[in-house]
């Protein structure tokens, strides 16, 4: 569990210490996968611009004066297959890690709301005034807002 949580003492019990140990590790999954998808999607496009510019100076440009020409060049070589094969992977992952990230935002969002929505069962009398304090940690920390159910 992490340190700042195991810290609040007695502003929590235990049943709502692992609640927010979940609903960090959701956070940092969806970070993660939001990152790592926009990392696979822009350098895919920038291969695909890249590969579209050297067809085009490479096939396009020289071989326009025959249509037969611009075809055998572009299946004169094998390299030209497998770096497309390879574009549409990469597109093809790119869908994989987009609905894998919804998922991970879906799942984040579901138990941040959960937590909103029982903040009067975990947080009972005493602790009610410090709940405070362990809203504004899980802000702070970890950009995660627990005032308010909207995103």
């Amino acid at each position: 569990m992490n340190p700042h949580i195991l810290r609040l003492n007695d502003r929590t019990d235990l049943a709502t210490k692992q609640m927010l140990h979940n609903v960090i590790d959701k956070k940092q999954k969806w970070d993660k996968l939001k990152r790592l998808h926009l990392l696979l999607l822009w350098s895919s496009v920038f291969l695909a611009f890249c590969f579209l510019y050297y067809f085009y100076n490479k096939i396009i440009d020289p071989y326009s004066y025959s249509f037969e020409a611009v075809f055998s060049a572009i299946f004169s070589k094998e390299s030209h297959l497998y770096v497309f094969l390879f574009l549409v992977g990469m597109f093809g992952a790119v869908k994989v890690l987009y609905t894998k990230r919804e998922k991970a935002e879906k799942e984040y969002h579901a138990l941040r709301s959960e937590i909103i929505d029982r903040s009067k069962d975990l947080w009972k009398e005493d602790s009610w005034k410090k709940r405070n304090e362990v809203y504004e940690l899980m802000k702070k920390e970890w950009d995660i807002n627990l005032y308010h159910v909207s995103k």
